[in-house]
């Protein structure tokens, strides 16, 4: 039996790789785990919630897998990737998914264009067309500075476990992804020590990466990777957004 462990981002929660986690469910017998990070979910409570809580979710959804599956993988979206990253580092896990994966802080010049886009876009009275607005809006004022420093402190503590990755890795990211910039898939390639590792860069992409407009080649190439024995390189560049 196989199973695959689902981590969602910071301040999010399962809808965010929900189109990856049917796709796996529909095509696969695997079972298929997205727990739900302390304080998270679509009403947010992240008064109190610190980072190990976090991971301890995390790990914990992972052990129970486990306990009924002899072969794991374990993908991660944005926060949800530098957690994936610790746990494929420190427990046995055969393959590891990256996605928008946020191994560096989200820069405040990358965070201020997209609040100007959501400036502008309300300006033109077309604020209910902005992904990120649409996304975010319930959540703005709701998440505490102290949930903001948790994040910071589960980044700084679980990118020191990047060197010790040895599995096969698939890393994914959005061109247009101005939360966490593309050029952090460079920094997880030359960080993680396995020597299968994998970079694709989608074109259409932005940091909701499953929700984006290549979703349906998104969810392809990571099942091909999880299947294949040997999903080279060469091979994944051929049927990629390029």
């Amino acid at each position: 039996m196989k199973g695959c462990l689902i981590l969602h981002g910071f301040t999010g929660g399962p809808y965010e790789v929900e189109p990856l986690t049917k796709y796996l469910r529909d095509r696969t017998d695997w079972t298929v785990v997205v727990p739900v990070l302390e304080g998270h979910g679509k009403e947010l409570q992240l008064k109190d919630v610190t980072y190990e809580k976090w991971i301890k979710d995390a790990e914990d959804a992972l052990m129970d897998l486990q306990k009924r599956c002899n072969e794991v993988y374990v993908i991660g979206f944005s926060m949800g990737g530098m957690i994936a990253a610790y746990l494929a580092a420190v427990h046995r896990v055969e393959k590891l998914v990256l996605l928008s994966t946020a191994r560096r802080f989200i820069s405040v010049k990358y965070l201020s264009h997209y609040f100007g886009e959501m400036i502008g876009d309300g300006l033109k009275g077309k604020l209910n067309e902005n992904e990120l607005f649409l996304h975010y809006k319930e959540k703005i004022g709701e998440i505490p500075l102290k949930a903001n420093i948790e994040f910071v402190r589960l980044v700084n503590f679980t990118k020191q476990y990047l060197k010790d990755i040895t599995i096969p890795v698939f890393i994914a990211q959005g061109n247009k992804d101005e939360m966490v910039p593309y050029k952090t898939a460079y920094v997880l390639e030359e960080e993680i020590a396995s020597e299968n590792k994998q970079v694709v860069f989608f074109e259409q992409s932005d940091h909701l990466i499953c929700l984006g407009n290549d979703g349906s080649i998104l969810n392809k190439l990571v099942l091909d990777f999880l299947t294949k024995k040997e999903a080279t390189a060469s091979k994944l560049k051929e049927e990629s957004v390029h």
